[in-house]
């Protein structure tokens, strides 16, 4: 059977070399191809149904990415040993690429999609979540599904004083700062990352450069689309339409919508009050009217919100809520609610809530990562929860969700940048913030509780970190558009950008955007960042009315942790064989003592919940690496006897000789009598040899009997 392979190529410099190859594998699927750069190769498919089901007016597009673990020669951990559910860093790079996508397929497509990416082979230097969006988007790009692209993402990151696009694993351990930028040729329409305190300039400057890359990698897209022959796509009729109907609805309802849209009413009583309307004009209809026509009434209602919330922001400047357009809402926040937890705090702006908590544990309590591509250990944790009651909602509890995954990473680099450094903080840290009200902007509500919560537990935060979130609303056909600061849920559904900033007084921590309109010019987005930055100074200055820097020490009841360095070759004696010793130290004190070689060192960690646990830890590992000196006088304990002798325990695993003639400044001539195993007694250490063997003396510590007078001769 003949293959009919075809290959294009993108140079992304320094002899870097990504090829896109169709046509060999998986040849059933609408679209597929093979992404290859160095040995990291991902294999993506695509596939469309022909007709999309009833009743559904979206999108149902489903994007998974999923590493195999013998791609880098490993074997899945587990009881199964197989791939299971995506994992947290595959659910990342899943959305990043949904992300990208999603805005780009046509409104009118509502047929189930999937986009299936597998890292089949890896090279342990190239990151391959910066390849997955280009392997997605020539996947569609060689089907004959329709789409607004390609786009492609990069990855920008500044090493050194100077961005790269896709660096390798090992320059980013330096990157100041390191994004993730989709786009199109024409626009950028997806940013996530984090930096080191950046300005808004150098946040503008590295997406401009992405940019550049990108609009490479979608013209080799193009070039490949016209070899495979896939310029022409599926044609394709998912919507009806009734525009007599729509017409009717739009001039009975309008007015209406834009009244209760002006009337600052809360969420409830707004929703309620849309939802009265649409239960007029469903009404309205009929008993009479098909399930088909209820449909697009709903529709055409929701497209009547759309306008209205919209033309009210642009003509009038007027918000749902009643603010303008760089207005934060009412902030409220207190520290140490919980006074049981380690640290803890609620934040609540305007409708949204998040009750944070900060759990500070030991080494043992870090997280293992156990991926394919990225494995080891994480001391810094930040789960997001998202409980259905803080809308007002009542639904089962399936358990974390992609978006709750999303969320937490956000807030997590957002903080991470901030905390101190390992040798300041020996702690393993967990955050949980569990969203209690929900309009609008909970991921940035959770960067300020996190904040917070850590200053309350005594986390020394090398400064507070805050986040808002930004909208944005445009009108092509004007050319009008409103930037709006910390957006309420219905604005960012209604709206054309969710655009998150987080960042402390000095710079930009992490950020993160998603675009639905074309054409965001760089002016609007500089423009966006400065308004983002007045509104995250504002929430700094009222989260800092209530803790305004970590407190000096942790809580009373928070666990303590002594760190410890020793030399190698003590860790043997203090594990013991088989563990016994440290085992039988962790039992009688009720520390937890944890010890790891790095370096040709002993790095010891001694966790406890009060301190006389701690220290008495501490003196028994200190007995054990301490050395012998020549000159000190140690209080010993008489392991053996022997005719020449009693051998003294003088340290944990350390003895030495005290000889018959060291023993007393009188003479004995043999040792019956003299000691018990197991007596105490104090000796000075006269001296160690060549071999190591320790020299002790108890007539040293003794003192020296007089002389006795000379006989004289008769």
């Amino acid at each position: 059977m003949s293959l009919n392979v075809i290959k294009q190529s993108i140079d992304l410099g320094e002899g870097r070399i990504i090829e896109i190859e169709t046509g060999k594998l998986a040849k059933q699927a609408d679209g597929s191809v093979v992404v290859k750069q160095g040995d990291t190769m991902l294999l993506a498919t695509v596939v469309s149904n022909k007709d999309a089901k009833e009743g559904v007016d979206f999108l149902p597009l489903s994007v998974d990415y999923q590493e195999k673990y013998a791609a880098s020669g490993r074997i899945p951990g587990g009881f199964l040993r197989r791939e299971a559910r995506l994992s947290d860093y595959e659910v990342l790079i899943s959305r990043l690429v949904d992300r990208a996508l999603r805005p780009l397929f046509p409104e009118d497509y509502h047929a189930e999609t999937q986009v299936m990416i597998s890292l089949i082979s890896s090279d342990k230097d190239i990151m391959p979540d910066a390849l997955a969006g280009l392997a997605a988007s020539a996947a569609i790009a060689v089907s004959d599904i329709p789409f607004n692209g390609p786009i492609s993402e990069v990855r920008v990151a500044k090493i050194d004083g100077q961005l790269v696009i896709n660096p390798s694993r090992t320059d980013l351990e330096r990157a100041s700062l390191e994004f993730i930028v989709a786009g199109s040729a024409k626009d950028i329409n997806m940013v996530e990352g984090e930096s080191d305190e950046i300005s808004e300039a150098e946040l503008v400057e590295a997406i401009q450069f992405a940019h550049e890359a990108i609009k490479k990698q979608v013209a080799a897209q193009e070039e490949l689309t016209r070899l495979v022959g896939k310029t022409e796509k599926r044609t394709y009729s998912h919507e009806d339409s009734d525009l007599e109907l729509k017409a009717k609805i739009t001039k009975d309802t309008y007015d209406k919508v834009y009244a209760v849209a002006k009337s600052n009413l809360g969420k409830d009583d707004r929703s309620s009050q849309f939802k009265a309307i649409q239960t007029e004009v469903l009404e309205a209809l009929g008993e009479d009217a098909s399930e088909g026509t209820k449909f697009l009434a709903k529709k055409y209602f929701h497209d009547v919100q759309y306008d209205a919330v919209r033309a009210l922001l642009l003509n009038e400047g007027i918000r749902l809520d009643g603010r303008s357009t760089t207005q934060i809402r009412p902030i409220w926040s207190e520290v140490g609610y919980l006074p049981s937890a380690h640290g803890s705090a609620i934040f609540t702006r305007g409708e949204t809530q998040s009750l944070t908590t900060v759990t500070l544990g030991a080494k043992a309590d870090e997280q293992m990562i156990d991926g394919a591509f990225i494995n080891g250990y994480n001391r810094f944790m930040l789960h997001y929860n998202f409980p259905a009651f803080s809308t007002g909602e009542a639904r089962p509890n399936r358990g974390v969700g992609r978006r709750e995954v999303g969320h937490g990473n956000l807030a997590m680099r957002a903080i991470k940048k901030v905390l101190p450094s390992d040798e300041e903080n020996p702690y393993t840290i967990r955050v949980v913030s569990d969203i209690l009200e929900s309009n609008g902007s909970s991921s940035m509500a959770t960067v300020c509780a996190g904040t917070l919560a850590l200053m309350d537990a005594g986390v020394q935060l090398k400064a507070p970190v805050t986040g808002i979130a930004m909208g944005l609303i445009t009108d092509e056909n004007t050319g009008k558009y409103a930037i709006l600061s910390d957006i309420l849920g219905d604005e960012d559904h209604l709206g054309d950008m969710d655009f998150k900033v987080t960042g402390t007084a000095k710079g930009i921590t992490a950020c993160q955007m998603d675009l639905k309109v074309n054409g965001l010019s760089y002016e609007v987005l500089s423009k966006a960042l400065d308004q983002a930055k007045d509104g995250r100074l504002h929430i700094l200055g009222e989260i800092e009315k209530t803790l305004s820097k970590p407190r000096e020490d942790y809580k009373p009841h928070a666990p303590r942790i002594v760190s410890m360095v020793i030399d190698k070759e003590f860790i043997g004696a203090i594990i013991g064989p088989g563990g016994k010793i440290i085992q039988e130290m962790q039992r009688e004190t009720g520390a937890t003592i944890n010890i790891e070689e790095k370096d040709n060192r002993g790095y010891i960690q001694i966790f406890a919940d009060n301190k006389a646990a701690i220290d008495q830890a501490t003196t028994r590992i200190k007995n054990i690496v301490a050395k012998p000196e020549v000159g000190e006088v140690y209080e010993g304990k008489v392991k053996s006897i022997m005719p020449f002798g009693a051998f003294v325990e003088i340290m944990p695993g350390k003895d030495g000789l005290l000889h018959i003639s060291e023993i007393d400044w009188k003479r004995f001539e043999t040792m019956d009598g003299i000691f018990q195993v197991g007596d105490e007694v104090r000796v000075k250490l006269l001296d160690i040899d060549k071999q190591g063997k320790l020299k002790l003396s108890r007539k040293a510590l003794l003192p020296r009997p007089p002389k006795e007078p000379a006989k004289q001769d008769a």
